[in-house]
This record gives structure tokens, sequence and C-alpha cells, in this order.
């Protein structure tokens, strides 16, 4: 049942990308970004992927929309018409970077199986860091009580640390294209005079 769910959602995850490409309305591709988030999340949720989900949900349906809609409000809402091209070499690079994605995924281990690597050796590794042995008195690596908190303040951290940095660089890079767009506007054009010089000319 939940291998028809997650089809289902790949359909609309599918169907949402091709519709925010498709549309010319800014504020209705950013809804539909941030519905994908959102289903994505859901996905992310039924592949047991809890923590992953609440960062997609959290980010991506969360702070990216707003961002997005902080932007729409100092630009215009919809994109200029352009000349319809066929980007052939676009589509070709495409199909074959997803094709070597998904021949990728092909060694990867099962979903769920008991013998994949992360179980064989990054687990263990993890729980002798966390968990105390009686007849061992080395120290813990993490001086944390609780195993789940331990993965998520450590090793997870490092990922969190990443995608905040993401975020940051992305929400900095808009703000500074706004203002430069900003300061473009309300410079004056060569040989335009300045309202001071327009009053004293009357």
């Amino acid at each position: 049942m939940i291998e028809v769910v997650i089809v289902v959602l790949m359909a609309f995850l599918v169907g949402l990308a091709i519709a925010v490409e498709r549309n010319k309305d800014l504020f209705a591709a950013t809804m539909l970004m941030g519905i994908f988030s959102l289903l994505s999340a859901g996905w992310f949720d039924l592949m047991d992927a809890v923590d992953v989900a609440f960062t997609e949900a959290a980010v991506g349906a969360g702070i990216s929309t707003v961002l997005m809609l902080s932007t729409l409000a100092l630009v215009d809402r919809t994109v200029e018409t352009v000349p319809k091209r066929r980007p052939v070499i676009g589509a070709v690079v495409v199909l074959i970077t997803g094709a070597a994605l998904f021949y990728a995924t092909l060694d990867m281990p099962g979903y769920g199986v008991h013998d994949a690597p992360i179980h064989l050796r990054t687990a263990p590794e993890m729980i002798a860091d966390a968990v105390p042995r009686a007849d061992s008195g080395e120290p813990l690596a993490v001086e944390i009580p609780n195993l789940v908190t331990t993965v998520l303040a450590s090793y997870r951290g490092y990922d969190t640390l990443g995608e905040t940095t993401v975020i940051f660089t992305g929400a900095t890079a808009v703000l500074m294209i706004l203002g430069s767009r900003r300061r473009r506007r309300r410079k004056p054009a060569p040989g335009a005079r300045k309202p001071e010089q327009a009053e004293v000319a009357k």
C-alpha cells in the first residue's frame, strides 16, 4: 500500500515540476513550489526519513516560500514573453544526467535490508561513541545521554550546518540582487536633471 502512495506522490511531483516550469505567473509558480516541497516532505516521511521530512517542510515549504513571496513584492509578478526555442542540447544533458543517476541507484542496497553498509559500519560506530560500556573506562566521544539526540546533535549537525549555509547564501544573494536593482532604478539617466536643478530651471 505504501508503495502505491509513493508512486502517486511521485506522479504529483512530476506534474507540479512541469506546471512550475510552464507557468508565467510567478505567484502561482511560488505556490506550486511550496506544494511541491510539502508533498516531498510527505514522501520523505513515508520513507522513514522523518528528520529530512521536517527539514524539507520547514525550509522548502516554509522559509523558501516566504523568501520568494517577499521577492515578488519588489518585482513584477509575470514573466516577460520570450521567443520560444527548442533547447535540444539542454534536454539531451538532462536525459543523460537522469539516466546516469538512475543507473547509479542500481548499486544501492535495497530499501530496509539489514546488511546495508550503514547498518554494518556507521551505526555500530555511532552506538559505540554514545552508549557507555561496563567493561570500558574510556570516556564517551559524545557526552549526551540519549542515543537519538547524540546522532541528531553531532553527526547530523554537520548536515544541518550545510543546509543552513545554503539558505543563508541564497537569502544573501537575493537581497544583493534586489538591492542592486533598486540602486539602478534610482540612478538618474545620463544628461537628466536632478530634482533640485529642475526646480532652479523653473
